[in-house]
């Protein structure tokens, strides 16, 4: 493919397909969501250190898995935009790779409560928020701290894999 646009577009698609498909075997074992979950797709949101077709692409992709699995408005807008600031401050982040799981936890763990509060399935209040957030921030720290940062030390130990997916 020569053209660049249409190569950023495929390069988005497949990371979109990818977040949804991994989103979908968090869902099999009930960890796609809710007040305890570990997405396995969150891993991908560090992506956007080595190309930035990883932001709309795990943006598009949360929110074609959030419609899969039976999302709320809430997720569909705050749980979205909780992983699109994660992804673009990741990107911001680049220079410092291994810092770029830090804003996809803290984004989710500061706007999935209010998520889950919103819809009903947790009290509001402050002690209901503390605890979502905590169990929340922990299944990041695993799915995009732990996970994020093998990826990252994978891409970067293959970089001839990193020029053939990104360019």
């Amino acid at each position: 493919m020569k053209n660049p646009s249409i190569r950023f577009l495929v390069r988005s698609a497949m990371i979109a397909a990818l977040y949804v498909a991994l989103t979908l075997v968090s869902a099999m074992f009930g960890l796609s969501s809710g007040a305890v979950q570990v997405r396995l797709a969150e891993a991908l949101c560090v992506l956007p250190v080595f190309t930035t077709a990883a932001i709309p692409g795990v943006t598009v992709g949360c929110f074609i898995a959030n419609l899969l699995t039976g999302g709320t408005v809430w997720d569909l807008t705050l749980g979205v935009f909780a992983t699109l600031a994660g992804a673009f401050a990741a990107w911001l982040l680049r220079r410092w790779k291994y810092l770029a799981s830090v804003p996809t936890i803290l984004s989710n763990m500061l706007l999935i409560p209010w998520v889950l509060i919103l819809a009903g399935f947790i009290p509001s209040g402050a002690a209901s928020y503390g605890i979502t957030a905590l169990t929340v921030g922990l299944g990041e720290v695993i799915a995009c701290g732990v996970l994020g940062t093998v990826l990252i030390r994978y891409l970067d130990k293959h970089p001839k894999t990193v020029r053939k997916l990104f360019g």
